[in-house]
């Protein structure tokens, strides 16, 4: 394919791409979260990517019944839906008590679990995952006072990505601190946790290298970045993960610390802090397992039983 029609086809795809968040700002967070989450709950499940869905089901939750499986799909996609509703809002979509009704974000667990590490300084790791609506964490730290980058996988299309980047921007004001995945990013990462930032991965995708550690009981490969950089910089690990209540209604939770382990050596204290993280994961997965985003590849084709 030429320069020229790949030119024109990322056009395409941007117009189409701007002309859905306009119409998701013109409806409001509310009726955008709900739109959303319609017209992807009822086109997503006969979209091929859905069988990527049905196959990580299969092997992750063996038990379900076809029906279940298919009500899990359409709740995934309808909160990926949801999602990309909200992200035309984020600047709109503020922190709020248990008890204030409507859109905004509920935060569990702050005081209690990162304040203190943070107070002290120094870098720290945020782990999460594509699970409820994760585009919010960024603009509760900030209203918090910190500076919370992130890692992230960029769209292909270039003008996409822009868009979707200036969309961030609207949650706190300010341009977002992103890294994209790669020898680069990992280089940039490296720099900001050695400059004492605090820096945000999305831990749950399947990649082609790093390690291979259980995940729903079949080996996975996964990111080994986040335990590389917890050891070597021996800072805080904070599992953070958000749940939606409802349209544009985000409930965000900051658990314990992960404890950083020591066996001995340190290719054992990588696995065992890549192990924890999943199993972390798993049990978030496993309490809404709706929301989590099984439309990727997370186990390789030939999943192995983990031992």
């Amino acid at each position: 394919m030429s320069s020229d029609k790949i030119t024109i086809a990322y056009r395409l795809e941007d117009a189409l791409v701007a002309g859905l968040i306009a119409l998701f700002k013109a409806l409001g967070p509310t009726r955008a979260s709900r739109f959303g989450a319609w017209l992807a709950g009822t086109l997503g499940p006969f979209i091929p990517t859905s069988k990527v869905a049905e196959r990580n089901l299969r092997l992750a939750m063996p038990a379900l019944t076809a029906t279940q499986r298919q009500t899990i799909i359409r709740q995934c996609w309808a909160s990926f839906g949801a999602t990309a509703g909200e992200l035309a809002h984020l600047g709109r979509i503020g922190a709020i008590s248990p008890q204030t009704p409507g859109p905004g974000y509920i935060l569990e667990g702050w005081d209690e679990h990162i304040a203190p590490s943070f107070a002290k300084g120094g870098p720290g790791i945020f782990i999460t995952a594509h699970l409820g609506n994760w585009e919010v964490l960024p603009s509760a730290a900030h209203a918090h006072g910190m500076e919370l980058a992130f890692m992230y996988r960029a769209a292909s299309n270039p003008l996409v990505n822009a868009r979707l980047l200036r969309l961030r921007a609207e949650g706190t004001g300010r341009a977002p601190v992103m890294f994209p995945k790669g020898a680069a990013g990992a280089r940039a990462s490296y720099g900001w946790l050695l400059k004492g930032g605090q820096l945000g991965l999305l831990v749950d995708q399947k990649l082609d290298t790093g390690l291979a550690v259980p995940f729903f009981g079949h080996n996975a490969m996964t990111m080994d970045a986040m335990a590389a950089f917890a050891l070597k910089f021996r800072c805080p690990i904070y599992p953070v993960r958000t749940v939606r209540e409802g349209p544009a209604r985000i409930r965000v939770i900051c658990e314990p610390v992960l404890t950083l382990p020591d066996t001995g050596g340190k290719e054992g204290d990588m696995y065992a802090l890549t192990l924890a993280m999943n199993q972390r994961i798993e049990s978030w997965v496993r309490e809404t397992p709706g929301q989590w985003l099984w439309l990727h590849r997370r186990w390789p084709k030939a999943a192995t039983r983990a031992p």
